[in-house]
């Protein structure tokens, strides 16, 4: 018998058992003759409990592990989170059961921030609009006049949260010329000194932006930060940018907003409904340009953040609290501690 076993939800192989995503190396784990790899398909959506009694790990993508999913035998000790967000997974209930949950932010840094930059540059040269006109033959042609595109030097880029990836968009920006800002009250100031990136208020933030990118997580405190209230305050010449998650964003204000000429444009890679319905209003219009969800799905994306998830699962069978945890306090429990000293014992044996 394998003295470890790892969990991964049902959604990282496909139905032949072939991998979703080849890129995600499970080597480090499968050449390992003392780990068990054990696949976990989630029931109406959530993790269950029994499909994870005698697992000391989960790697998880799509599936929600809430309260119901913690397995009675308290051997779990980590939930491994394939990328950044965690709003589908119940970090109380992980706490209190003495398991760590732990996020990839190195792996999704640098692709979210291509990804708000991809939208920038894509906005600002009216690409979708252009693409379609080019399609038209030449009767579209003689209309690229009327749809001029915005140059970005001396434009204000700004960000509504400035951590791991809001921090990196500026690092790459910063060739364009643009006037960085930013609101976050967790930020700290040295890193916007050094990054050139000037510090405001929420509403100095939507006054000013010309492009304003979405960077914080969904919790109840983001749920329709940006409203209809918000939204009146940016610039008609202005684009909204959201690559964070969907409800941030009050889609009908912005939908408003945009219908009556109040904001210029935006780029959407997340949506309140995910999958958002075809008759979605925003997809009818020229000035939203949008992305399933995946806009910075590369090849390098998703290998980062299965790297990162094999290092945390090897930190804490090898016994170590893995890094990148969400939920920190649980790393002083005494439940989490002995999960750690008792895996650790089993390396050691």
């Amino acid at each position: 018998m394998a003295r470890y076993r790892v969990a991964l939800s049902g959604d990282f192989r496909k139905p032949d058992g072939s991998p979703t995503y080849p890129m995600f190396d499970l080597g480090p784990l499968t050449s390992r003759p003392d780990i068990e790899l054990v696949w976990v398909d989630p029931v109406d959506g959530v993790m269950p409990a029994a499909g994870l009694e005698g697992c000391d790990a989960l790697i998880l993508l799509v599936p929600r592990f809430g309260r119901e999913s913690v397995p009675k035998d308290g051997r779990l000790a980590l939930v491994a989170r394939f990328g950044v967000g965690y709003d589908s997974v119940d970090v109380e209930a992980c706490t209190a059961a003495g398991i760590a949950l732990a996020i990839t932010p190195e792996g999704v840094r640098r692709p979210v921030a291509v990804s708000i930059l991809t939208f920038v540059l894509a906005l600002s040269q009216k690409l979708l609009i252009k693409d379609k006109l080019c399609r038209q033959g030449p009767e579209g042609w003689a209309k690229r006049a009327e749809h001029m595109g915005v140059g970005l030097v001396g434009r204000t880029l700004g960000q509504l949260g400035m951590g791991n990836i809001g921090a990196e968009v500026f690092r790459l920006a910063a060739p364009f010329g643009m006037r960085h800002i930013a609101h976050d009250p967790y930020v700290d100031p040295a890193v916007a000194r050094e990054l050139g990136v000037e510090l405001v208020s929420l509403e100095t933030l939507f006054r000013e932006s010309d492009f304003l990118s979405v960077s914080v997580p969904l919790s109840p405190a983001t749920r329709h930060l940006v409203n209809a209230e918000r939204l009146a305050l940016m610039k008609p010449t202005a684009f909204l940018i959201n690559t964070a998650r969907g409800p941030v964003v009050d889609q009908k204000a912005l939908y408003r907003a945009l219908v009556e000429g109040r904001l210029a444009g935006a780029g959407l890679d997340v949506f309140e409904v995910e999958p958002c319905p075809a008759d979605e209003p925003l997809l009818s219009l020229d000035t939203v340009i949008c992305a399933p969800h995946a806009l910075c799905w590369t090849d390098q994306c998703f290998a980062g953040n299965g790297a990162a998830d094999v290092r945390h699962v090897l930190d804490v069978l090898s016994g170590r609290p893995p890094s990148s945890v969400v939920n920190r306090q649980v790393l002083e429990s005494p439940a989490f501690k002995a999960k750690l000293a008792e895996l650790a014992a089993r390396a050691a044996g």
